[in-house]
């Protein structure tokens, strides 16, 4: 039987300590200074993502003058950086900001109940220690601030294939790629076309221990374009206006660019195809296929635009160890891979960059109440606050801009809450949706990962205050002004609304 510890109590309680819910603690912290509040992380380490993700060259694929965050300056001179820079400034942002005292690490939520009577969360959190030991503990928190990020931690997303179990070779998920694998030599095969195959395939080609070949097998094309790793404007704002003010410069002029660059290839999706097709051919081989392999069945943004930093994919292809093949697979055999062209590519490790697999507030079911709040059945007030589920925000980024550049915002909206609860001795706030109200899909991408768990995310609505936008420009807009209207229902524990459950 676990040992059960002493309840811990909290006014907020952040779930999650990757970049998000570092950035919210941080930011929460700030406005509220006289509040207790825990960060609850289920892991042995800050980070989420880039500290989970081991794979050859795991880095952002969003520039980190736009991905860190508004209060803490990007300094390193790479703009699109490796996992272990972006953990390194997130230790830092933790040691500067006092967050460790805060941070609860080995802490994972297992299940989240609301009492209206008490006007508080009761968490079930299971804590292993350094020794691994496992021990239950219970935290009552008045407000929850999820941070859990969008996907599964503990596997990602295969699909089936016919004769997998007959392969000499290795197989790997690069979600749960060993630190130490070594692959020097090794003919690799990596199924996918999205930005993790992008990424591996020029990291795994490169120093002392690099691949003999890597091949890229895709069922369909995806959009890749080459951006500078170093950002030489940001370095020479840096130098005249400083740090901190050179980096609000760079931010600024990198969201206007991002989000123009997304306007015109959205606007003119034609234009856009020519435009991508062209800059691929300037980095590709003398008479590459691009057609076949670069002119994706769909327009430019319609799924993720895949970023390689100084063009390192398309060199890795004109230094003939690596090629694209787009093809279907027929089955695995015991050398590699049957395609269903015919040809069969040999492989000694076939990596399966097949996607994510989707899941919201770290797979914890809330109750309201004793009822299961179904996120399917929700919709998200200014994409962060859940109809029908008090007390609670998570956090929702973009899909077509740095996902962080959202949190400021998200913050601001729960600090407004915050304080008008503590003004008027309110401890409830419920969002409720209008009965009538239109809704749409809360991701606006064609992406299979996305596509496959629709049916499990939350809606939003077709009109304010119940809808955010995908890119930060538009989506900023809508946080301007006054963010607190009649939808959001206050209350005391001794009037707690009659009728209001989850899903309304």
């Amino acid at each position: 039987m676990k040992e059960r510890s002493a309840t811990e109590r909290a006014d907020i309680v952040v779930i999650g300590a990757g970049v998000s819910g570092i950035g919210a603690s941080r930011q929460l912290a700030a406005e509220f200074p006289d509040k207790k509040i825990l960060v609850l992380e289920s892991r042995a380490a800050i980070g989420g993502t880039w500290d989970l993700f081991r794979y050859p060259g795991v880095r952002s694929d969003s520039d980190l003058h736009t991905y860190a965050y508004d209060f803490k300056p990007w300094r390193h001179r790479s703009a699109i950086a490796e996992a272990p820079l972006i953990r390194e400034y997130l230790d830092e942002t933790v040691a500067e900001f006092g967050l460790d005292k805060i941070l609860r690490l080995g802490h994972r939520v297992t299940a989240a109940d609301w009492s209206s009577a008490e006007a508080q969360w009761t968490l079930q959190v299971r804590v292993t220690g350094a020794d691994g030991a496992e021990s239950e503990k219970t935290v009552k928190a008045g407000f929850v601030f999820s941070a859990t990020g969008y996907y599964r931690y503990d596997k990602g997303y295969t699909p089936h294939f016919e004769g997998r179990e007959v392969f000499r070779g290795d197989i790997l998920h690069p979600q749960e790629w060993p630190e130490d694998y070594d692959y020097r030599g090794k003919r690799v095969v990596i199924i996918g076309s999205g930005a993790t195959a992008v990424t591996m395939l020029p990291a795994m080609l490169m120093g002392e221990g690099a691949a003999a070949h890597v091949t890229m097998l895709q069922r369909t094309p995806s959009y890749v374009a080459s951006a500078p790793r170093v950002d030489k404007i940001a370095l020479a704002l840096s130098k005249v206006l400083g740090a901190k003010a050179g980096y609000a410069a760079t931010r600024r002029k990198n969201i206007w660019q991002d989000f123009l660059l997304v306007s015109v290839l959205t606007k003119f999706p034609n234009f856009g195809r020519k435009l991508l097709r062209k800059l691929a051919l300037k980095d590709l081989p003398p008479g590459f296929d691009v057609d076949t392999h670069f002119n994706p069945p769909y327009d430019p943004w319609d799924q993720r635009l895949c970023v390689t930093p100084d063009g390192e994919f398309f060199h890795a292809l004109r230094d003939g160890k690596a090629d694209v093949v787009t093809d279907r697979i027929d089955r695995f055999t015991e050398k590699g891979i049957l395609l269903e062209s015919g040809k069969t590519l040999e492989a000694d490790l076939v990596v399966t960059a097949t996607g994510l697999a989707l899941q919201l507030l770290g797979g914890i079911q809330p109750t309201v109440d004793g009822v299961p709040a179904k996120l399917p059945d929700t919709v998200l007030y200014r994409g962060c606050l859940i109809s029908g589920v008090p007390n609670w925000a998570m956090m929702f980024g973009y899909t077509k801009a740095s996902w962080t550049l959202r949190l400021s915002n998200v913050c601001r909206l729960v600090a407004d809450v915050l304080r008008r609860m503590d003004a008027t001795g309110q401890e409830i706030v419920v969002p409720v949706a209008p009965e009538n109200l239109a809704k749409e899909d809360v991701v606006d991408l064609s992406a299979g990962y996305l596509r496959r768990s629709l049916h499990e995310l939350p809606k939003q609505g077709t009109e304010l205050p119940w809808r955010m936008r995908t890119t930060f420009v538009p989506d900023n807009r809508l946080f301007k002004g006054q963010l607190i209207d009649e939808s959001l229902r206050f209350s005391t524990r001794t009037s707690t609304l009659a009728g209001v459950g989850a899903g309304s």
